[in-house]
C-alpha cells in the first residue's frame, strides 16, 4: 500500500484527482469506478478544473458506481445517479451512454444485482476504483458484519443511517431503507483502488483499517489483501499512523 500525506483537504483532493487523471492519460479508454459523499467532491472539482484547462479528455473513458439507493429514480436530488451527473458528468465530455450507477428503481434486486456485476464483467473490469471511508470502516454500502459480502447485493440500511438521512428528506416515509452496492469482492476485483480521507474523525477507523487486523468487522480491513491500494489523507485523517 502506498499512503500519500495532503496537507489538507484541497492537497488531499488535488494529489488524488492526480492519480485519477494519470489512469485516464495512461489508459484514455479505462473503465473508473467511482464513488459519492462528500470527501470525493474536491477530487471531482480538480479534475473539472483541468478538463476546462484542456489537460483531460474523459470521451472515451467508461464508469460504473459503487452504489444507489433502491427506490429513488434518477431526478431524486438525494440519488447518487443525480450527485453524480452534479459534481462530474455534467461538467466534462464523458458519454453519457457509458457511465453506470446501479438502478433504484428496479424492484427485483436479483436481476438488478446480477444485471450489474455482470454489466462490469463484460467492460473488463475495473481499472481504478475510487473509495471513501466510512466512520465504523464501511466501503459502499459494505457494513460490518460477521463475513464478507461477496459480488454486487442489497444491503438494507442501519437505522443510523436511515436517521442520519432523514434530513434531507421531507418525510421519513421517503427515506430509503436498502441500497444496491457493490460487493467486496467485486471491489477488491479492481486492478487499483485509490482510497481518499480527510478530517480528525477519520483518523482512528484510518489505523484500525488499515493497520489493524483484517476482519468483516472492519469492512476496509481487507484492502490490506489488495496489491495495488493507494491511501491519500490529510494531516488529520493520517494523525494516528506513523509515516
Amino acid at each position: 500500500m502506498v499512503i500519500y500525506k495532503a496537507t489538507d483537504y484541497k492537497d488531499m483532493s488535488r494529489k488524488a484527482a492526480n492519480i485519477i487523471s494519470a489512469q485516464v492519460i495512461m489508459k484514455p479508454n479505462c473503465v473508473l469506478g467511482l464513488a459519492t459523499g462528500s470527501t470525493p467532491i474536491g477530487t471531482y472539482d480538480q479534475l473539472v478544473e483541468w478538463y476546462q484547462k484542456g489537460d483531460l479528455d474523459f470521451s472515451a473513458v467508461t464508469s460504473v458506481n459503487l452504489d444507489e439507493y433502491k427506490g429513488l429514480s434518477h431526478d431524486s436530488d438525494q440519488s447518487y445517479y443525480y450527485f453524480m451527473h452534479k459534481h462530474l458528468f455534467d461538467r466534462v465530455n464523458i458519454n453519457p451512454d457509458q457511465t453506470h450507477v446501479p438502478n433504484g428503481m428496479e424492484p427485483d434486486s436479483a436481476v438488478e444485482c446480477q444485471r450489474y456485476e455482470d454489466l462490469i464483467h463484460s467492460l473488463g473490469g475495473v481499472d481504478l476504483q475510487l473509495l471513501g471511508l466510512g466512520n465504523n470502516g464501511h466501503i459502499g454500502f459494505n457494513e460490518p458484519e460477521e463475513a464478507f459480502e461477496t459480488v454486487t447485493h442489497c444491503v438494507n440500511l442501519t437505522q443510523s443511517t436511515i436517521d442520519a438521512n432523514a434530513r434531507f428528506f421531507a418525510t421519513k416515509e421517503e427515506v430509503p431503507t436498502q441500497a444496491y452496492t457493490m460487493g467486496i469482492k467485486t471491489i477488491m476485483q479492481a486492478k487499483k483502488i485509490l482510497v481518499v480521507v480527510n478530517g480528525e474523525g477519520k483518523a482512528d477507523i484510518v489505523k484500525r483499517a488499515f493497520f489493524g487486523p483484517v476482519t468483516p468487522s472492519v469492512p476496509a480491513s481487507i484492502l490490506q489483501m489488495h496489491n495495488d491500494v493507494t491511501l491519500v489523507g490529510d494531516a488529520a485523517a493520517l494523525s494516528k499512523i506513523n509515516l
